[in-house]
């Protein structure tokens, strides 16, 4: 599905999860972007971070766990909402520095209530032309 390595299959393999951690690209936080995608539907759902520790977490447990950058704490989502997601698969892009997490969603993803973080705020661009070119 993407160009880059997949690290959708280490299941509870420590060493797995460590070697494809080990092929990351974090940022000077330590962090990465974390896509999450509907794997029924594939709407995108949220973005949200990872450091190294969460990314192990979630290959490893079966269970998406971020990093919150405004609450400085690791959340496991659904832990307090009930609106949980069960990973399906990782995949990092052709860099290594952002990865797609394939879920089950349970409920909304978005701490607003909504299915989706991207419900109902797109913004004024003016659509291409792909034969004007």
């Amino acid at each position: 599905m993407s160009g880059g390595p997949s690290v959708a299959d280490t299941g509870s393999d420590p060493s797995a999860a460590e070697a494809a951690i080990a092929e990351l690209k974090f940022g000077d936080d330590g962090l990465l972007a974390a896509i999450v995608q509907d794997d029924e539907s594939d709407s995108v759902l949220m973005l949200a971070w990872m450091d190294a520790e969460a990314v192990r977490r979630t290959l490893t447990t079966g269970r998406v766990t971020y990093w919150s950058r405004s609450r400085g704490e690791y959340w496991r989502k659904g832990d307090t909402s009930g609106h949980r997601q069960y990973v399906r698969s990782v995949a990092s892009d052709c860099d290594g520095d952002t990865l797609l997490v394939r879920v089950v969603q349970l409920g909304a993803a978005c701490h607003t209530g909504t299915r989706t973080c991207f419900d109902g705020r797109d913004l004024p661009a003016v659509a291409g032309d792909p034969s004007a070119d």
